[in-house]
């Protein structure tokens, strides 16, 4: 009652009302101040993983680098273009190493950005090799004494396998059984029959669709009428011949612009350099279409 009559009481509830806000106050200086510590520490360690990172990137740029110099420092034992009898020893030489049953790696790489791991890890260093040969098929042997990239003219379905001895289709490589042959340029177009090497019938045409025939394989007539349809288009004309030819299997060579128009049709494609008239000119193609690019490593 006296600390009423004096009123200390008043006083002490304000006392204590001003502590406990004072504490209160004094919990959110100190929840700030760890905030603020965490911040510091999460900053911190943000950093030091951005470095990590940084670190990171650098030694990877580094290895590209490295990678990419390798490759364009290493270069093939040996380049050559094969054909006929030049080729087929080479085959036979190759169709010769035996091994172990899995001693003899065989692949078929379609693109320099895909190398089977098995190829990566045979040829190590030298893989970038195989890349800039592809197209190819791979071959090596595990004790490292043959190695080698083939660019054959008929591209087989990719595969990897290791074997007691290469895998090499001959018709991959060489010219067998009946097919058509037909070189398509913006000026020219001629179109052989063969059977294996030998050419069993021919038709070409010109620009001025001045028409040539040799020995069997196409009916003239045929082609006289396709002249005297008077078609517009210099690549319906290509059509119109293609769709008369008597071989199903066909390979198309030529100018790459153009055959990119009617590239649709055939099993295989080739862009070539071909000159001359067209009975010529389809010599020449068929001599490059069946030319096999060998890369040694």
């Amino acid at each position: 009652m006296l600390d009423d009559l004096l009123g200390r009481t008043e006083l002490k509830e304000r006392i204590a009302e001003l502590e406990a806000e004072a504490e209160d106050l004094q919990a959110q200086l100190d929840a700030e101040q760890q905030r603020r510590a965490d911040a510091v520490t999460d900053r911190q360690q943000a950093q030091r993983r951005a470095n990590k990172l940084d670190d990171r990137v650098t030694e990877l740029q580094d290895r590209v680098d490295r990678l990419e110099d390798e490759s364009h420092s290493a270069e093939y034992r040996n380049e050559a273009r094969l054909r006929g009898r030049q080729l087929t020893e080479i085959l036979d030489r190759l169709d010769s190493v035996q091994t172990d049953a899995e001693g003899a790696l065989t692949a078929y790489v379609p693109d320099e950005h895909d190398l089977p791991l098995e190829v990566r890890e045979q040829f190590g260093d030298r893989a970038p090799l195989v890349a800039r040969a592809a197209p190819c098929l791979v071959v090596a042997d595990d004790a490292d004494l043959v190695g080698a990239c083939l660019r054959p003219p008929v591209a087989p379905e990719p595969f990897v396998e290791w074997g007691g001895a290469f895998r090499l289709d001959r018709e991959w490589f060489q010219p067998h059984g009946q097919y058509t042959l037909a070189l398509v340029r913006s000026d020219l177009f001629a179109m052989g029959t063969y059977d294996g090497d030998e050419r069993t019938g021919f038709h070409g045409f010109d620009s001025a669709l001045k028409s040539q025939h040799s020995k069997g394989g196409f009916s003239q007539g045929r082609f006289e009428r396709l002249r005297d349809e008077q078609i517009d288009s210099p690549l319906d004309r290509c059509r119109a011949a293609l769709a008369e030819r008597e071989a199903d299997r066909l390979y198309l060579v030529g100018d790459r612009s153009v055959l990119g128009e009617v590239d649709d049709l055939a099993n295989e494609t080739k862009a070539v350099d071909a000159t001359g008239d067209p009975e010529d000119a389809l010599g020449e193609a068929a001599e490059q279409f069946w030319s096999v690019q060998l890369r040694t490593l």
